[in-house]
C-alpha cells in the first residue's frame, strides 16, 4: 500500500509521540510483511566513529523503545561509551520513515530474562555460542561452539548470558516522514522541552 496523497499536517497529528508512533506501527503490523518490526540502529564510539546495523524492535512503551544484544558487541561497546543512539524505520510500502533519536539505557535483569526465555532453544543457544562481532576462524568454529554449548545445557534450563540483554532508547526528538508528491515531502516533529513535546515542521 502507497498512501502518497493522503493528508499528513502538524494540525492533525497526535499532539504524542508515541501515540502517533503506535498509530503508524498498528497499520504496518496488520500488513502482511514478512519482518515488520526491523529497524535500523545507528551508534557511535567515544570518537565519533559511527555505525549503523539492523535489530528487531521487540517493545515499546511511553518509556522508550527495547531491542536486545550482546553488550561485548560492536553496539554494546558503542553505548557503553556513548549511550546517545538513533533508530530508523524506513516503510516503502506505506511511503512513511520515522526517525527517533535519544539516549538509550540497559533494561533491567528481569526484563531481560522474561524475553530470554520465550527465545526458541536453538536461538537461547546461539546467544551464548556467539561472541558477537569477534572475529571467529570459519563456520564450523561458530557451530562447534553451539554444539558445545547443547551438551553444557543437556536436560537443563538455557539460562540467559550474563553479557546479553536488552536495551531501551529513550527518546529525546522525533520525525515522522511522509513521502510527498514531486519530492515535497511532509516531515513533522517532536522535540522533548521539559516535559512538553514541541511540535514542528521540516523543508523536504
Amino acid at each position: 500500500m502507497n498512501n502518497t496523497g493522503a493528508a499528513f499536517s502538524e494540525n492533525l497529528v497526535d499532539s504524542n509521540p508515541f501515540r502517533q508512533f503506535e498509530h503508524w506501527y498498528k497499520e504496518r503490523l496488520s500488513g502482511d510483511i514478512p519482518i515488520p518490526n526491523n529497524i535500523s540502529l545507528g551508534t557511535a564510539s567515544k570518537n565519533g566513529l559511527v555505525s549503523v546495523r539492523t535489530v528487531l524492535l521487540k517493545d515499546y512503551n511511553k518509556e522508550g523503545f527495547v531491542f536486545f544484544s550482546n553488550y561485548n558487541s560492536r553496539k554494546g561497546m558503542n553505548l557503553e561509551s556513548n549511550p546517545r543512539a538513533a533508530l530508523l524505520f524506513y516503510w516503502p510500502e506505506s511511503a512513511r520513515q520515522i526517525r527517533i533519536e535519544g539516549t538509550v539505557i540497559k533494561i533491567s535483569a528481569k526484563e531481560s530474562d522474561l524475553y530470554f526465555n520465550t527465545r526458541t532453544e536453538e536461538t537461547r543457544l546461539s546467544a551464548w555460542a556467539s561472541a558477537q562481532s569477534s572475529i571467529i576462524p570459519d563456520r564450523s568454529f561458530l557451530e562447534n561452539r553451539v554444539a558445545f554449548y547443547k551438551n553444557i545445557f543437556k536436560n537443563k534450563s538455557i539460562e540467559r548470558p550474563a553479557y546479553w540483554g536488552g536495551y531501551r532508547l529513550v527518546p529525546l526528538w522525533f520525525e515522522f516522514w511522509k513521502e510527498g508528491i514531486n519530492r515535497l515531502h511532509d516531515r513533522i516533529t517532536y522535540t522533548l522541552s521539559v516535559d512538553t513535546w514541541i511540535i514542528n515542521r521540516l523543508a523536504p
